[in-house]
């Protein structure tokens, strides 16, 4: 029995036209999911790419249609098939089938942008105000660093922060504004206190202080060993806003003081080149200060290297009614920057003064240009300038080039006076800055140092943490530390905020472990440098002499100074043994 065929209707007929195009489109689907399924980056967030960076829709977006996005994610389809608008085509096929599944519309998602969105951080996004701004911009200082960025705003929240950065990176300014925006608000003194480990780093810190808060008319004081204690007594009468000070002579105060003034209203305490600070040396004098400062004040610790003291500080649980403090540490291996050239010199020790020697008057052709004229001597009458036509026909060095702004670091006082005697007598411009002068001459000589009177500056460690000399162009290493990490604050004394430096570091026959130590800890190879023995070699004759010359003014305590040109008259001065003696005077009392 056959069955009577129907006509088809109007629904069918548009069925049947559709009918390849479904399929056509049901492929289309199939393929393209096979092909994501393959691809190798899955996820975009793979590569640390933010919603903006991808081209997607940021999360903190309004739906348009008002969909809960739980609806999608219940068949473990959730956000990235939003993203990519899959739903929606799967939803638009479903409509062409005639089927019954229910259309949901096609959810689209925009971006609401938050105010300053995509613009650079600036101080004043940073909450900086007005008065600190112009302060900023007298000093030509005009975007944060990074450390700046991290730092500053959980400051000014009033949290306690442990900030690691490279040398050069502007720590100072990290915490001197913070304290200064914190000091308009309720100006009195003593508001902070700025522990550092050297003097010269103190005075350097308070002259940023002095210029950041002219406009707040905020009052520092320094207060440092080497210095008269009844005025600096005086200054602290005066309750200055900010104090800036070395533990030891802080501690002298506090034990001395007649109650005219304390630490107990402190509501900023910073540790400036913390890992210095948190060694054995300082532990009693840091106690005695902590015992005096109120426990609710606020605490700020700064270090270019993290040692295993500021791990701990950093792992410790906060104490009771304290969160933990904020923690900004480089993620980077390489403690030294990108922009600093580092060499070593395989020389050995006895005729290392012709290497020197040989150095500072043949830079690097990267730094050649730094070179500086000697400056002409003042002319009071024809008999200075008969001697000065003598000098030149003797070939005295009346015209000699000096090295561009050098560093030299050894590791002991009596090698600063040696070098500096040998250079002085090569006629090398050099001034010293170690332990055993006074703090006046320490001083004098930086400042010579800094105006680029003196392009050679003769150090020890005193010189090596926190001072920020723009010019500097080459550092180099006379003695290897015996701690690697006193090295990356030497050789941060060049190539600081963005500037290219080099440095040189000698290696004679008994520093292979050192030299390894360092390379272990930078992470970074240093390359070798070799120059020419035999030109090195032309000038032995006179270094040599130069050099005899320099040990015995080294020796000496006083000598009277005949030829200004051979010795400097600042090194006649040290009293070497003398001054030994005071400092042992002084350590045997302070254990009493």
């Amino acid at each position: 029995m056959t069955s009577k065929r129907r006509a088809p209707t109007t629904d069918d007929l548009l069925r049947m036209q559709e009918e390849p195009h479904k399929r056509h489109k049901q492929l289309s689907l199939a393929q393209r999911d096979e092909d994501e399924d393959n691809d190798t980056g899955e996820d975009d967030d793979h590569f640390g790419l933010e919603p903006e960076d991808r081209g997607v829709e940021s999360d903190d977006s309004e739906w348009e249609s008002g969909v809960d996005e739980s609806t999608d994610s219940e068949n473990g389809k959730g956000s990235p098939l939003l993203e990519h608008g899959r739903i929606g085509r799967l939803n638009e096929s479903s409509s062409l089938l005639g089927s019954r599944v229910t259309v949901k519309p096609r959810v689209v998602r925009r971006r609401t942008l938050s105010p300053g969105a995509g613009k650079p951080v600036t101080f004043s996004s940073l909450g900086i105000s007005p008065p600190l701004l112009s302060a900023l911009s007298r000093m030509a200082i005009h975007a944060p660093t990074e450390i700046q960025q991290a730092c500053m705003p959980p400051l000014l929240a009033g949290r306690d922060c442990i900030g690691n950065a490279k040398t050069g990176s502007g720590k100072t300014i990290a915490f001197a504004l913070p304290i200064l925006q914190k000091l308009s608000v309720d100006p009195y003194g003593i508001f902070a206190l700025v522990l550092t480990p050297t003097r010269e780093l103190a005075f350097q810190i308070a002259e940023q202080l002095v210029v950041l808060g002219s406009p707040l008319n905020a009052r520092t004081a320094v207060i440092v060993g080497g210095m008269d204690m009844i005025a600096q007594a005086i200054e602290l009468d005066n309750r200055p806003h900010v104090v800036i000070a070395t533990p030891g002579r802080l501690v002298d105060h506090l034990r001395n003081s007649r109650a005219e003034w304390d630490l107990s209203r402190v509501k900023y305490l910073v540790l400036d080149e913390a890992d210095r600070l948190l060694a054995p040396s300082f532990a009693d004098d840091l106690a005695h200060i902590f015992g005096v400062l109120p426990k609710d004040r606020q605490t700020a610790l700064f270090t270019a290297t993290w040692t295993p003291s500021i791990d701990s500080i950093a792992d410790a649980a906060p104490k009771p009614g304290k969160q933990k403090p904020f923690i900004h540490k480089i993620t980077s291996t390489v403690e030294t920057v990108e922009t600093l050239k580092q060499y070593y010199m395989l020389v050995p020790s006895h005729i290392r003064e012709s290497y020197l020697f040989y150095l500072l008057c043949n830079p690097p052709e990267s730094i050649a240009h730094l070179r500086r004229q000697a400056p002409e001597p003042i002319k009071r009458s024809r008999a200075t300038v008969h001697k000065k036509v003598s000098a030149k026909k003797k070939g005295s060095g009346a015209e000699f080039l000096q090295p561009p702004p050098t560093i030299i670091f050894c590791a002991k006082a009596r090698t600063v006076a040696y070098i500096t005697a040998l250079l002085q007598t090569l006629a090398i411009r050099s001034t010293a800055l170690h332990s055993r002068l006074t703090q006046r001459d320490r001083l004098t000589s930086l400042s010579l140092f800094r105006s680029s009177v003196i392009p050679v500056l003769v150090s020890t460690d005193v010189g090596a943490r926190g001072l920020d000399i723009a010019e500097v162009a080459m550092i180099v290493n006379w003695d290897l530390p015996d701690e690697p990490e006193v090295y990356t604050h030497r050789v941060g004394r060049t190539a600081r905020a963005g500037r290219s430096g080099i440095a040189f570091s000698f290696v004679s026959e008994n520093d292979e472990n050192r030299i390894l130590k360092i390379e272990e800890r930078i992470a970074t190879r240093l390359a070798e440098m070799n120059l020419p023995e035999d030109k090195v070699l032309e000038k032995l004759n006179k270094v040599s002499t130069a050099k005899r010359q320099a040990y015995m003014v080294s020796k000496l305590h006083t000598v009277n100074c005949i030829d200004p040109k051979v010795v400097l008259q600042e090194l006649f001065d040290t009293k070497f043994g003398q001054r030994e003696k005071i400092n042992k005077a002084k350590a045997a009392r302070k254990h009493r």
